[in-house]
């Protein structure tokens, strides 16, 4: 506690000496926009969320620090750069706005499937079929790659359908978290037919976007080794760092560990008049909806092809649209089947968007810290790094590329924010065609690779609001599988650099990986079985 009382007091003592430095003139023409400082923010942002484990005021106060150094310590400026370029311009974002109503939206539909019986029902039969941990969070693993055609409407349905079924598994909502996030948006990065195919085909001039993803996506590293990771921990049921403390809490009964933050809405009493079509029903209506809408934007029905639909798609006015008629759907439904009345409908839709108020309010903070580096030149600071790398060092570009995105994609919490940067540098190089897609390939896998190990990612947050996870939790158990699969893929860009082969480079990895896990793995059972044998 003193700790953390002595480090807010340097900070407000640091700020208070540079304000008073800027009205005294020092700082009048020191220029903080496109140098070093603008990475600061996310820093403190990031630095503050570890110490103080509190979200909110930690990416506030990120926020007010990026405003002050946008605004050079000016006081009226600061407060017009917090609020106008921060809060009010994330929320102008017409792209920001249809996922907070999705967002709300979804959270309805949970607490609708919860009181009208249909998630009880879906419960009783996963209890006949599901009966072990491992086939579970298999389960888990299997719905995020069926519903891979966009990582936000991945998190949040697999996260409300499977939590629980996980939680009568006794699997951590840490776990089911990490499982959520390491699935939705690697399966996307892989997937032609997604939302993130727009990344590549609106980002890279002069070359066929659809194709080059597709090139990609062998040399794509990090998200096939991270859809492993998951695969293979599921199947030993073998963690290690925190996630392994959160697992035998979970085992014993705790599934939170930390449950700071976390308000988890009373069962409703199970009438059984709820089957399970009600909640199948909806949930394959959701899809459908948000699918075709998303097709819609992209001109499909106007005879464009499905893939440059995709490409092409507006995937946040899509799955609006989307969650909307299904809401619509299921409230006449529910009605026409007596499951609820008129009141208990309504009195659901202010639960639903009050259960998701926590996650709105991390999501509109992290959205302004974003807009507010932005605005202090974090692009060109990082195109001068990556311009600075790339000459000369042609076998390691590669790397260096996604060496650049992870540390971008951390600092920023946005992986298409990276990409929308990285990938026009990459294609104004003029590298060769093979060389090309790979280091396409590391920017793609870089951008998801940070994206999943910064706590102000909007993916990283979707992922423990859908398990109801306390966010932190997530993140500090998240990372040391992020850590492994980043090293494993760093020192295959390097191979990839020299050999130019998918067929060299992916055996390698997958052989690092499954060697390093399935060693750790029968070292802890011999440890555990030595314990076992002193006591």
């Amino acid at each position: 506690m003193k700790k953390r009382i002595i480090f807010a007091a340097g900070l407000v003592l640091g700020i208070a000496g540079l304000c008073v430095m800027f009205y005294s003139g020092i700082l009048e023409s020191y220029n903080f926009v496109g140098t070093i400082w603008s990475i600061t923010p996310p820093v403190i942002a990031i630095i503050l969320a570890l110490i103080t484990k509190e979200v909110y005021s930690s990416l506030f106060l990120g926020l007010v620090a990026g405003a002050l150094l946008y605004s050079k310590f000016n006081t009226i400026d600061t407060l017009e750069a917090v609020f106008t370029d921060g809060i009010i311009g994330s929320l102008s974002n017409t792209g920001n706005l249809g996922i907070l109503t999705f967002l709300v939206t979804l959270g309805v539909l949970v607490v609708l499937l919860g009181r009208s019986g249909g998630t009880a029902a879906y419960g009783r039969w996963a209890g006949k079929h599901i009966h072990s941990r491992r086939v579970a969070m298999l389960s888990t693993f299997a719905l995020g790659v069926v519903l891979s055609v966009d990582d936000y409407f991945n998190t949040l349905t697999v996260g409300n359908v499977m939590r629980p079924i996980t939680d009568r598994n006794k699997i951590s909502r840490a776990k089911l978290s990490y499982i959520i996030d390491a699935t939705a948006a690697p399966m996307c990065m892989i997937m032609p037919i997604s939302s993130w195919a727009a990344a590549v085909s609106s980002n890279v001039e002069g070359v066929n976007g659809v194709e080059l993803f597709l090139k990609a996506i062998p040399f794509n590293f990090y998200s096939l080794l991270t859809l492993a990771m998951v695969v293979i921990t599921s199947v030993l049921q073998f963690d290690y760092g925190k996630m392994k403390v959160h697992e035998m809490n979970a085992l014993n009964g705790d599934l939170f560990t930390v449950n700071e933050g976390i308000t988890e809405d009373a069962e409703p009493e199970d009438s059984g008049k709820g089957r399970v079509i009600d909640l199948i029903l909806p949930v394959a209506v959701l899809i459908c909806t948000c699918v075709a809408y998303m097709l819609y934007t992209g001109g499909f029905f106007s005879g464009v092809s499905l893939i440059n639909a995709f490409a092409d798609c507006n995937a946040s006015l899509g799955l609006c649209m989307g969650s909307l008629v299904t809401l619509g759907f299921t409230v006449i439904y529910y009605f026409l089947r007596g499951l609820m009345n008129f009141r208990e409908l309504m009195d659901s839709v202010a639960s639903g968007f009050k259960s998701m108020v926590p996650a709105l309010l991390i999501l509109i903070f992290a959205w302004s810290l974003s807009e507010i580096t932005v605005l202090l030149g974090v692009n060109s600071y990082v195109a001068g790094i990556f311009s600075g790398s790339a000459a000369g060092l042609h076998f390691l570009l590669p790397a260096i590329v996604f060496a650049i995105s992870v540390a971008l994609a951390f600092a920023t919490g946005s992986s298409w924010g990276t990409m929308g940067i990285i990938l026009p540098i990459v294609a104004g190089i003029g590298l060769a065609d093979k060389m090309m897609v790979i280091s396409v390939s590391a920017c793609l896998a870089g951008a998801v690779c940070g994206d999943h190990c910064s706590p102000i990612s909007d993916t990283c947050i979707m992922s423990s609001t859908a398990a109801r996870c306390h966010h932190l939790s997530h993140v500090s158990t998240q990372l040391p599988y992020v850590a492994l699969v980043l090293a494993i893929s760093f020192v295959c860009y390097i191979l990839a650099g020299i050999t130019q082969s998918s067929a060299v480079c992916l055996p390698v990895a997958f052989v690092l990986l499954i060697g390093i896990i399935t060693g750790a793995y029968f070292v802890s059972k011999k440890k555990s079985h030595e314990k076992a044998v002193q006591s």
